[in-house]
């Protein structure tokens, strides 16, 4: 595929996690995914660290503040839409029920951002590029391919998208395919908690594509990862698994069963 250059309003564009700990992070996705290191002084032993696939960019990740790892937060993945206007899109979407967690704020000369949480109660960052447009390659082994919202509320969560982003898609029980313009790029899930397991949180998950997800899953337990999801068949559409890397944040590994 081709070098991505820039994204429309409404598709996601980046991914970056927030580990505990960085060095032990870098080597388990560099292992899982071939990814190669940047780091990116960001203050006195703190680094924001590039993570390339093939020389493209493909995300992000970083270490928690004292402050974070005090308060108990958990390692996590944050996912980032682009927009035309940071600051429109983060007042449309507090106008429609989303809590503004971080108001609008300049990222150097990179680029503007944002987070709130969504009508679902997700996290979600907006991104307005200004240097950085977001990851250069997608869709490919070893890039992220795919988006999925967990939500309680699914009529709630679609009205809301549909509402902020022009998103197109109905909500069935079990799953809602979201498309923006004519390219389908995310999807939401109902929370069912099994029995005895504890409450799970709405959140958006990004899926990583791999050549084969069975080997992927065998690699990320020798790794250290713990296998939550499969790896299972959906139709004849794809096989994916969901992981637990080892500093605890979730991720989706998916093989497409089409291309």
């Amino acid at each position: 595929m081709p070098e991505i250059t820039t994204y429309p309003e409404g598709n996601f564009c980046w991914a970056e996690l927030v580990t505990s700990d960085p060095a032990a992070s870098k080597a388990f996705y560099t292992a899982l995914f071939g990814w190669t290191v940047t780091d990116t002084p960001m203050g006195p032993d703190e680094f924001y660290t590039m993570l390339s696939l093939n020389g493209k960019t493909a995300c992000a990740l970083y270490g928690m503040n004292k402050e974070q790892l005090a308060r108990g937060v958990r390692p996590h993945w944050n996912y980032y839409i682009a927009a035309d206007s940071v600051d429109e899109m983060t007042k449309k979407a507090e106008s429609l029920g989303a809590k503004v967690v971080q108001a609008p704020f300049d990222v150097m000369d990179v680029g503007r951002m944002s987070t709130i949480q969504d009508v679902a109660g997700a996290a979600l960052m907006f991104w307005q590029a200004k240097h950085h447009i977001g990851a250069s390659v997608v869709d490919e082994p070893g890039a992220f391919c795919w988006y999925e919202l967990s939500a309680h509320d699914m009529d709630a969560a679609n009205k809301f998208y549909r509402a902020l982003l022009g998103w197109i898609g109905g909500v069935s029980p079990e799953y809602t395919e979201w498309k923006n313009g004519d390219r389908t790029i995310a999807g939401m899930m109902r929370i069912k908690n099994p029995p005895g397991a504890p409450p799970m949180s709405p959140n958006w998950m990004g899926y990583v594509r791999v050549a084969d997800c069975d080997v992927a899953v065998q690699r990320a337990k020798a790794l250290g990862a713990t296998l939550l999801v499969g790896p299972m068949d959906v139709m004849d559409i794809g096989r994916f698994a969901v992981i637990l890397d080892p500093q605890g944040a979730t991720i989706g590994l998916y093989r497409s069963l089409r291309t």
